[in-house]
């Protein structure tokens, strides 16, 4: 079983950074591959970034690509979202997830465990 708890969401001007973080319980997380995800009010949950168990590769939603980074700390097991040059349409709650056959998919169902959110808002 492992646990994620997100962190560094809030409230940020239009053309800001925030980073998000997720804590992993369990000893198996350098084993896993790790998403975020977010959903927008009234939209449904969609793809943002993954990054590979042992950090090596990384992909990216079209929307977010040479703004956001994900990156991980397999000794500390955490996974970070870089979020640069923020806009209103990045507005969201913000969620990361683990698959533990590490597939590297963009597809939620892949991913077991999931964290409770956090919530980023863009102001204009």
């Amino acid at each position: 079983q492992v646990q994620l708890v997100e962190s560094g969401g809030g409230l940020v001007q239009t053309g800001g950074s925030l980073r998000l973080s997720c804590a992993a319980s369990g000893r198996s997380f350098g084993t896993y591959a790790m998403g975020w995800f977010r959903q927008a009010p009234g939209k449904e949950r969609l793809f943002v970034a993954i990054i590979s168990s042992g950090g090596g590769t990384t992909s990216y939603t079209d929307s977010v690509k040479g703004r956001f980074t994900i990156s991980r700390d397999n000794a500390k097991n955490t996974v970070d979202l870089q979020m640069n040059s923020l806009t209103p349409e990045d507005t969201a709650v913000y969620y990361c997830a683990a698959d533990p056959f590490s597939r590297g998919s963009p597809y939620q169902r892949h991913y077991a465990y999931w964290g409770q959110g956090t919530q980023v808002t863009v102001s204009s």
